[in-house]
């Protein structure tokens, strides 16, 4: 039996996008099966350095690899990754 597919988002904060991002842009290369599309947002647009950046992740998963890959992402220095399934 295999689980459901849910549809949701993964909204990811990188407080250093210029330190973390390399990072983050592996786990999501990683998960690219079940990523569907992806937003960067550039938080600070005159920013030079030390820039906080913002990532909105449509995915489409089993409730455990939607989980899992915002546990991986939160284990990173200097993330934070909230998940909502907004299907079921």
């Amino acid at each position: 039996m295999t689980s459901k597919k849910q549809l949701g988002t993964i909204t990811i904060l990188i407080k250093d996008r210029q330190m973390h991002a390399k990072d983050v842009n592996q786990l999501l290369t990683d998960a690219g099966h079940i990523i569907m599309a992806r937003l960067g947002v550039n938080v600070q647009p005159a920013c030079i350095a030390h820039c906080t950046g913002l990532i909105v992740v449509a995915i489409q998963g089993t409730s455990k690899q939607i989980a899992d890959l915002t546990k991986r992402l939160n284990k990173l220095y200097g993330i934070v990754a909230k998940s909502s399934i907004v299907s079921n």
